[in-house]
């Protein structure tokens, strides 16, 4: 074998330098399937386990985002539900506290009615005891000046009570079955 494309011209070889010769062809297939053999049986199960824990890795990621996203949706919907029940709690607590304030406001009126009554008849009572009381005093009042009147036109002093009251109440009853009239 010449390196040199004229002396292997010389010597009636294949001046083509970019084909080698047979030999070298057999070596490098025979080392090329060696190298072949231990990369695929080596190598290429490391690298297809590789490839194999990758794949999983990502279907789990994949699993995991999709577990997430049901957990979110499921935790949006959880409290999409706690704001509505919350807002029907808050609305069944408001009719409650309207209701309670207009029962306790009638009670209140009812109350302040009842109070107003027990005034009303308290003054009504006392009107009635202070009038009684105020024509009790006009009678014994004009049973006296009736009496100092009866004296001044008889011009003598009534010394008999049981006389002077039976006038005093002859003339009160006199006096009142005019007014009535």
């Amino acid at each position: 074998m010449t390196f040199l494309p004229a002396a292997a011209e010389a010597a009636g070889e294949n001046p083509n330098i970019l084909v080698p010769p047979l030999y070298d062809i057999v070596w490098q297939l025979i080392a090329l399937i060696i190298i072949g053999l231990v990369l695929y049986k080596y190598a290429l199960p490391k690298f297809n386990a590789i490839l194999d824990e990758r794949a999983q890795r990502i279907e789990e990621g994949l699993n995991a985002a999709d577990r997430a996203k049901e957990a979110e949706a499921l935790a949006r919907r959880k409290a999409e539900e706690a704001i509505a029940e919350a807002n029907a709690e808050a609305g069944r607590i408001r009719s409650e506290a309207s209701e309670d304030a207009k029962s306790i406001l009638l009670a209140a009126r009812k109350d302040a009615e009842e109070e107003a009554q027990r005034i009303l008849s308290n003054a009504e009572r006392q009107i009635l005891a202070e009038r009684q009381a105020a024509e009790i005093s006009l009678k014994s009042e004009v049973g006296l000046l009736a009496t100092e009147l009866a004296e001044k036109i008889v011009g003598e002093h009534l010394k008999d009570n049981e006389l002077t009251a039976r006038v005093v109440d002859r003339f009160l009853d006199e006096l009142e079955s005019e007014t009535t009239v």
